[in-house]
């Protein structure tokens, strides 16, 4: 499984990174590809200062060996070997139009002494946050979400659209990073859902991804803006860094398991603002957003 999974992966990072490429039309994906001391690595790729991404990774890893400490007490295990191996993606696009948009599919094993595998789960979603809400692109990405989950368990979009709204709360903030989509974690082998059956369903949410988000690209990249709007882009873009700093756990399990931290924090946007209390102006766009993202929404 952690073959086929990790061969997934490597052709959705060459899929995603050309359909964000064609789009931008300018911009091409700088790629690295770096080692991890403790066992395995990863292949970056980031684009910037293009014609319509500001900043953006597409990346890749596959790493393993002992399970660092801070992770067993994490998963409330002693000594074990690890294997995990993913996708994770941020997407700051320059117009304030247009939405930052992540995305992460993930697959991770344990192992006894004799190298049997004693647990392994899947993981991922993908979710957007705007700086202007157009009810219409949520309801698109929303859309594909739950066409993609539909074909596997009717009771997914829900369940997953849910924890998605859970996770990617600013809880210092008391509101939302943005407007969701799917998040899921631990989706191990059951009854009725095999790992295989989990594989099937991850790789359709991650096959749904470009599908979910271009188009919403193609409708806002080159709307006008101003400077203000620019300013509070960089605002919001404040909150997404408070969040990927304090509550995401993707960034503490790279910091935990000595990742390559350039990787680890390709999601922080390039320009970024904090301003003393800041407040919207009162029945404005920028109020609109903030008053969505206090209490979640049903899109569909």
């Amino acid at each position: 499984m952690k073959d086929k999974f990790y061969q997934y992966i490597q052709n959705l990072q060459d899929q995603i990174c050309k359909g964000l490429e064609d789009i931008d039309g300018k911009a091409k994906f700088r790629e690295d590809i770096w080692d991890r001391p403790e066992g395995g690595g990863g292949r970056t790729r980031v684009i910037e200062n293009g014609a319509v991404f500001e900043k953006g990774g597409v990346n890749i890893s596959a790493v393993h060996g002992k399970l660092p400490e801070a992770m067993q007490k994490m998963f409330n295990v002693g000594e074990a070997d690890f294997f995990a191996c993913g996708l994770s993606l941020v997407i700051h696009p320059k117009n304030p139009m247009t939405p930052t948009v992540h995305a992460n599919w993930r697959y991770f094993e344990m192992y006894d002494d004799n190298g049997n595998v004693i647990n392994s789960w899947f993981g991922g979603g993908q979710d957007l946050t705007p700086y202007y809400l157009f009810e219409e692109d949520a309801i698109h990405f929303h859309q594909t979400c739950k066409t993609a989950c539909d074909k596997h368990n009717p009771d997914f979009y829900p369940k997953y659209k849910k924890q998605c709204d859970d996770y990617f709360w600013n809880a210092h903030r008391n509101e939302a990073r943005g407007v969701g989509g799917l998040f899921f974690d631990y989706c191990k082998e059951t009854e009725t859902m095999k790992m295989e059956d989990w594989f099937n369903f991850v790789t359709e949410v991650g096959n749904s991804f470009l599908e979910a988000y271009l188009p919403i690209v193609a409708k806002r990249k080159d709307l006008p803006f101003t400077t203000e709007q620019r300013t509070w882009q960089e605002i919001r873009r404040g909150r997404y860094v408070e969040f990927n700093l304090v509550h995401d756990k993707g960034t503490l399990f790279g910091l935990k398991t000595n990742g390559r931290i350039e990787s680890i924090l390709m999601s922080l946007p390039p320009h970024v603002q904090w301003h003393y209390d800041h407040h919207p102006v009162a029945e404005s766009e920028e109020e609109k957003l903030i008053q969505v993202l206090e209490k979640p929404v049903d899109w569909i």
